[in-house]
């Protein structure tokens, strides 16, 4: 132990951010089960470090009595006062015992400790790192995959990506470069566990807030995100000032800001609209890319029933309902969606129902024009 220990110390504490005082008790550690393991378990021993030179010393903890039956655990009152004249019986005494040098076994059982020592601040590090970090994106490099597992290399620990929180048809190869959202730190016997998800909404909203400057700095909110991950995904936005068009910011000139998402989404389609606190405006929007006629709300069920033109229907259902199912979860209101058509002819079955006979509620101009002779005659 000398200075040279001390400037070593210096050197570990920068290249792995571990403050020194935790490695020298660590050492300190380290070397008091090597010297039980030597010089007997039954002792109680104290070592201490010094901080500035890297010298140490073993102190054995010995109670004072006039009449020591184990030389070990005891002292004779004569026997301390020649170390501190100021103790006296039942006082405990601290008596140097530093061993001139330790064998080969003590030297590896202090090696031990302190590696494990290291380990674990390394890995409180890593933790206290990542666990500021959960809810946010990070960056990594696809590594290999274990049991369906693809493990996410993150620099300085691994990222685990698991089945249910990878995108449907998304391949992962050896050093692909991705984006991946944090869900949760976990601490575990063999360190943080860390896991991620390309599936989550979280991602798409971080995604957000890195390419459009305006969602950064606060002047767009994202108000909600409803998503169907490697399919669709839905984004309501707000502008809080009057000056800002919140979807034309985030579509970005030439749409390269939201296209710059789509490509690390490898294609994902989205659909950015414009939220308002209007529900019929909000719900109408929300079925975009599809035009919307009319729209009528029960505010108590909280549900709505859309009209839009006939030939809009399959568009404003979307592929196996996917357009409206991601409407109706972007806004929270249940959604109905009908034809002209639809309506019509639901409205006319409602009238006979009512009188019992049947007038068309809607003619053609040429049925329209020989009622109005009918009528002359």
């Amino acid at each position: 132990m000398s200075s040279d220990l001390i400037h070593a110390l210096e050197q570990l504490e920068k290249e792995k951010g571990i403050d020194k005082d935790v490695i020298i008790e660590a050492i300190e550690a380290a070397l008091i089960s090597a010297y039980k393991r030597n010089f007997g378990t039954s002792q109680n021993v104290r070592v201490s470090v010094d901080r500035q030179t890297g010298e140490f010393k073993v102190y054995a903890l010995k109670k004072v009595t006039s009449n020591p039956q184990n030389e070990f655990l005891e002292i004779s009152v004569e026997n301390a006062k020649k170390i501190d004249p100021a103790l006296d019986e039942n006082d405990m005494a601290e008596v140097e015992v530093t061993p001139k040098k330790f064998g080969r076994i003590a030297a590896q059982t202090a090696k031990q400790v302190v590696v494990q020592r290291l380990r674990e601040a390394e890995r409180g590090i890593i933790f206290d790192e990542f666990s500021n970090k959960e809810d946010e994106i990070v960056t990594g490099v696809v590594q290999r995959t274990e049991k369906k597992n693809v493990i996410i290399d993150l620099g300085k620990t691994e990222a685990i990506l698991a089945p249910s929180e990878q995108i449907p048809g998304e391949e992962y190869n050896f050093n692909d470069r991705l984006k991946v959202y944090i869900i949760e730190v976990k601490k575990t016997t063999k360190g943080p566990q860390i896991l991620v998800s390309r599936t989550h909404p979280g991602l798409i909203k971080r995604l957000f807030e890195l390419e459009v400057p305006e969602i950064h700095e606060g002047i767009v909110e994202i108000k909600s995100i409803s998503r169907e991950p490697g399919s669709r995904t839905k984004i309501a936005v707000y502008s809080k000032d009057e000056n800002v068009d919140p979807v034309g910011a985030c579509v970005g000139q030439k749409g390269t800001r939201v296209q710059a998402i789509v490509d690390e989404l490898r294609g994902e389609k989205i659909d950015i609209i414009k939220w308002s606190s209007d529900p019929k405006e909000y719900i109408s929007s929300s079925l975009s890319p599809a035009k919307v006629i009319h729209v009528e709300i029960n505010e108590e069920e909280k549900s709505a029933k859309v009209t839009v033109p006939d030939f809009q229907l399959s568009l404003a259902i979307g592929k196996e309902g996917q357009n409206a199912r991601l409407a109706a979860k972007l806004t929270g209101w249940k959604i109905d969606i009908k034809s002209e058509s639809q309506l019509r002819a639901t409205i006319e079955q409602k009238l006979l129902n009512f009188d019992g006979s049947f007038q068309p509620l809607f003619v053609d101009d040429e049925q329209q024009d020989e009622n109005n002779e009918d009528n002359l005659e």
